[in-house]
């Protein structure tokens, strides 16, 4: 009977690529595993068939010999001279297989253990809120939180004074344990030693072999000036403790601010809004105001000066987190509008309302203006 085109056999074109091949290969293997396919002729010749294209299609040089001669070529024998058998696919192939049949009968060695593996403690994370004062002028904070210490009683080895870590005797140290069903291998964590490979046989009494303890913990920290919100302060070596001797990882603190009833924060100005009086506007004037941390500011109001500026005090602002300097203090101006006039102040600025041409009717509203559009 003559051999199937191997290009069919895989179901690809013959310019398909190496990583398209090897694709193909795996879907059809998959299908036509005699694991999932037991006692069915068919599937093994499939799964045969596809073994031998992969053979030759998946090397270089028997590629370029089958497109050239087809199946007269050299090297075209199949495995042995013949279709061969399973053991010479798995073999052959044992890359493809160990991706999702444990490696066939080609396993991957373990390291074995005769003891635990230091490894670094988990990072901690905590929330931590101030008011916008504390973020102007820094401020030091007490932290409470839990978080694994290592074991003072074993000094973080898990185990009793004089005593020491035994290999496990079920998986030999790999904490795997390797089983073969037919053709399908695979592995699992060793149950006797929970897959670590060795075993405690005299733990310490504080820990219980874990090497470390859970403590309930007060950390003062220093918040910098300028500190803003939502910023990730990391402590080192403040999280968990690490296991069996390694490092301790970190705690990180985010850090939220409140909002202030007078002053906001922007970049690294802190801006606040001051209300003047209307012949301050006009005349221009100078006044002391206070910043958020009770300093005493002079503020210089120009003459004429609309509702709505902008006034920068330099250097008055939040200390800059990277890099040197301060951000400004920046003044929004707005203007003081009474809402009760004596008898006395009314008259005079009806006068001056007149002098400029702008007349006032009884209830209060300004209406030359209006008029000229109102008719």
């Amino acid at each position: 009977m003559a051999k199937k085109d191997f290009y069919e056999v895989l179901g690809v074109s013959k310019t398909a690529t190496q990583d398209e091949i090897k694709a193909a290969y795996r879907k059809l293997a998959l299908k036509y595993h005699p694991d999932r396919n037991p006692d069915n002729k068919e599937a093994e010749n499939k799964f045969k068939e596809a073994a031998e294209a992969y053979e030759v299609l998946s090397d270089k040089d028997k590629r370029a010999q089958y497109d050239q001669f087809g199946h007269a070529g050299p090297n075209m024998g199949g495995f042995g001279g013949q279709q061969g058998n399973m053991d010479d696919i798995f073999s052959q192939f044992g890359d493809i297989f160990g991706d999702f049949f444990g490696g066939g009968q080609q396993q991957k060695r373990r390291t074995k253990k005769t003891g635990p593996t230091a490894r670094q403690g988990q990072d901690l994370a905590k929330e931590v809120t101030i008011t916008l004062e504390d973020a102007f002028n820094g401020v030091k904070k007490d932290i409470t939180y839990y978080h694994f210490v290592s074991c003072e009683t074993c000094r973080s080895k898990g185990t009793k004074e004089g005593t020491s870590f035994k290999t496990c005797t079920v998986c030999h140290g790999a904490g795997q344990v390797q089983y073969q069903q037919g053709f399908f291998a695979f592995s699992q964590a060793c149950s006797a030693c929970s897959g670590e490979g060795f075993i405690i046989e005299s733990p310490c009494s504080t820990c219980k072999g874990q090497s470390r303890i859970q403590k309930y913990d007060t950390l003062s920290i220093s918040i910098p000036k300028g500190i803003y919100d939502e910023a990730h302060l990391r402590v080192a070596g403040k999280g968990d403790a690490g296991v069996y001797g390694g490092p301790a990882g970190d705690l990180i603190l985010v850090v939220h601010i409140m909002p202030h009833k007078h002053f906001r924060r922007s970049d690294d100005n802190i801006e606040c809004t001051i209300k003047v009086t209307y012949p301050q506007l006009v005349f221009g004037c100078q006044m002391e105001i206070e910043n958020i941390d009770q300093s005493k500011e002079l503020l210089k109001i120009p003459q004429g000066c609309p509702i709505g500026e902008k006034i920068h005090i330099a250097g008055k602002g939040f200390h800059k987190v990277r890099g040197k300097g301060r951000g400004d203090l920046v003044v929004t101006i707005a203007c003081d509008i009474p809402k009760k006039l004596s008898s006395e102040a009314q008259q005079k600025l009806k006068e001056y309302s007149e002098l400029i041409g702008t007349k006032t009717e009884g209830n209060g509203t300004i209406a030359g203006f209006f008029k000229k559009f109102l008719g």
